[in-house]
C-alpha cells in the first residue's frame, strides 16, 4: 500500500506535519489503495513560502522559456499515457475509454498554453492606439502572483491541467492541492515537476483534506490568487476566504444542464447525445446535461430509445474494456445520489429506468442508471445537482417554452440543444443562458475555447486566452512618445 505522506515544496518531498490519515480507495473493488496526509496548516505556509521565493525568477524568465517546461509536461504525459489511464481508473473508478480521453485533453492542455506562453512574450509592450498627440501608452500582462489551485475528484489530470498550465504559462507560481479522494493520479503532477527539473518552488503539491490544507491555503495572505473548482458550498467559502486582503478568486462551481430536443429532430440520434450527457463518467461531471426537455410530439419514443440504450449499458470493472459505465468514485457521493433517489421514491416520481429493472454488480460503489420522467420543476431532483447518472425530463409543447424552461435555473454552466436543423439550433443556443453550449454533438472540450459559467455555476473562465488572462495582471506604462 502506498503511503502518500510527503507533500512536494521546493522540489523536495517532505514529511507532512499533519498527523491524521485518510484511506485512499479503489471504488470498484472497495479496498484501500493508499494512506494520504491530511496535510497541516506549517506545509501550507512552507510552500507558499517557497513559491513565492520563486516567483521573482520565474516571471523573468519570460514566456518562450517557460513554454519549454510546459511542453516537457506534455511530452512526458504522453510517455507516461498507459500507465497514469490505469491508475485514474483504479482511483477514480471511471472506464479504461474516459481516462484515455482525460489524458488527451491534458497533453493538449499543456500544448495549447506552451503556445500561448510564447504568444505572451511577443506581445509585451505593445503600443496602445489612443487619441492624445506626443503620448505613447504601452500594454504588458504580468502575472498575478502565487496562485492557489484547488480541484476535485472527478477529473484528475484534467481539471488540475487546465489550471496549472496556464498560471505557469503567465509566470505565476504555484501551491497546488488535489483532492483527498483522487490524490493518486494527481501526484504524478509533482513526480513530472521533479523529472522534468522545473525550476525549485515553481510548483508545489500538498496533498490533504479541507481542514488540512484547503481552509488554510484559501485564508493563508501569502497567496494573491486563488482558483477553485468544486462544489458550490466550498466555492463560497473560499471566496470568502480570498475576500480578506481583497484577494482574485476564479470559480468553476455546480450546474443543472438543459438538453433540449427540438421537434425537427431524429430520434435515434438525439438519444445517442443525450446518453453522452449524463452517463458518460457515471454522472459526475458538472457539465452533466441532466434536465432532458423533449417536444412532447417526440416524448415517447426518445423514452423507448433511452430505455434501450440505458439497458445495453455495461456497468463493471473500470479497467476492463467492454465497460461503460464504472461505479462512483466514492462511497460518499454514491449515498450522495442515494439520497436523492429516495426522495423521487417518496415523491412518486415515475422512473423509465432506475435499480429495478437491471441487477447491479456484486461489488463497487454502483448506482444504477436512471431517467425520471414528467419531472416537476419544483422537484430538488430537477433543480439541484445530483452529480450522478440520473436524468430527470419533462415534456414541452413549443420551442419558445423549451428555451424558458431551460433557463428557469440558478445554474449557467452548459447546455446541449439538438435539431435537424443546424441554424435553428444555433439561433436557440445563442437565448439560452449557459456558458458552454454544443448543438447536435457530444460535449466536445478543446483547451482553445471557454468553460465556465453564468449565475451560480461561477466566477471567471478557464481555457482558451479567457484562461490565461485570469493569471495575469495588465500594466500601462505612459510617457512622452519617442520622437
Amino acid at each position: 500500500m502506498r503511503q502518500l505522506t510527503h507533500q512536494f515544496i521546493n522540489n523536495q518531498w517532505i514529511e507532512s506535519r499533519g498527523q491524521r490519515r485518510l484511506a485512499v480507495m479503489d471504488p470498484y473493488r472497495q479496498q484501500q489503495l493508499a494512506e494520504l496526509t491530511a496535510g497541516h496548516p506549517a506545509d501550507v505556509d512552507a510552500a507558499v513560502t517557497a513559491a513565492r521565493q520563486a516567483l521573482p525568477e520565474w516571471q523573468a524568465l519570460g514566456g518562450a522559456r517557460r513554454a519549454a517546461w510546459l511542453d516537457a509536461f506534455a511530452d512526458t504525459l504522453a510517455e507516461r499515457r498507459e500507465e497514469l489511464m490505469t491508475l485514474s481508473a483504479t482511483n477514480n473508478g471511471k472506464a479504461l475509454a474516459e481516462t484515455a480521453i482525460d489524458l488527451d485533453d491534458a497533453i493538449a492542455c499543456y500544448r495549447y498554453y506552451a503556445e500561448q506562453a510564447r504568444a505572451l512574450e511577443q506581445r509585451q509592450g505593445r503600443l496602445v492606439e489612443h487619441s492624445m498627440d506626443g503620448i505613447e501608452a504601452r500594454c504588458y500582462e504580468d502575472p498575478a502572483g502565487v496562485v492557489g489551485l484547488i480541484t476535485p475528484w472527478n477529473f484528475p489530470l484534467v481539471t488540475s491541467a487546465w489550471k496549472i498550465a496556464p498560471a505557469l504559462a503567465a509566470g505565476c507560481t504555484i501551491v497546488f492541492k488535489p483532492s483527498e479522494v483522487t490524490p493518486l493520479p494527481e501526484n504524478a503532477v509533482a513526480e513530472i515537476a521533479e523529472a522534468i527539473q522545473l525550476p525549485a518552488g515553481v510548483l508545489n503539491l500538498v496533498h490533504g483534506d479541507g481542514e488540512g490544507i484547503g481552509a488554510p491555503l484559501s485564508a493563508h495572505p501569502g497567496v494573491d490568487k486563488l482558483s477553485f473548482t468544486g462544489s458550490n458550498a466550498v466555492g463560497e467559502r473560499v471566496m470568502h476566504a480570498a475576500a480578506d486582503g481583497v484577494r482574485g478568486v476564479s470559480l468553476e462551481l455546480g450546474g443543472k444542464s438543459p438538453i433540449l430536443v427540438l421537434d425537427d429532430a431524429d430520434v435515434e440520434q438525439a438519444a445517442d447525445w443525450v446518453m453522452a450527457g449524463i452517463y458518460f463518467n457515471s454522472g459526475q461531471i458538472c457539465s452533466a446535461t441532466s434536465r432532458l426537455i423533449v417536444d412532447q410530439s417526440l416524448a415517447e419514443a426518445l423514452y423507448n430509445a433511452l430505455a434501450q440504450r440505458i439497458d445495453a449499458l455495461h456497468l463493471g470493472d473500470p479497467l476492463a474494456e467492454d465497460t461503460d459505465m464504472g461505479p462512483m468514485t466514492s462511497a460518499r457521493q454514491r449515498q450522495s445520489v442515494e439520497r436523492y433517489l429516495q426522495i423521487a421514491r417518496q415523491e412518486g416520481l415515475s422512473a423509465v429506468r432506475d435499480a429495478s429493472h437491471r441487477q447491479l454488480p456484486e461489488q463497487g460503489e454502483f448506482v444504477a442508471p436512471t431517467l425520471f420522467r414528467d419531472v416537476p420543476t419544483d422537484s430538488s431532483l430537477w433543480r439541484e445537482e445530483i452529480f450522478g447518472p440520473v436524468l430527470c425530463a419533462r415534456s414541452v409543447g413549443s420551442e419558445q417554452d423549451a428555451i424558458q424552461l431551460a433557463n428557469d435555473s440558478d445554474f449557467g454552466l452548459a447546455a446541449t440543444v439538438i435539431s435537424g436543423d443546424p441554424e435553428r439550433a444555433r439561433r436557440v443556443a445563442r437565448q439560452l443562458r449557459a456558458g458552454s453550449i454544443w448543438y447536435n454533438s457530444e460535449q466536445v472540450v478543446m483547451p482553445e475555447a471557454s468553460w465556465g459559467g453564468f449565475g451560480i455555476s461561477g466566477i471567471g473562465r478557464e481555457l482558451g486566452p479567457w484562461g490565461l488572462s485570469g493569471y495575469l495582471e495588465v500594466k500601462h506604462i505612459i510617457g512622452p512618445a519617442a520622437t
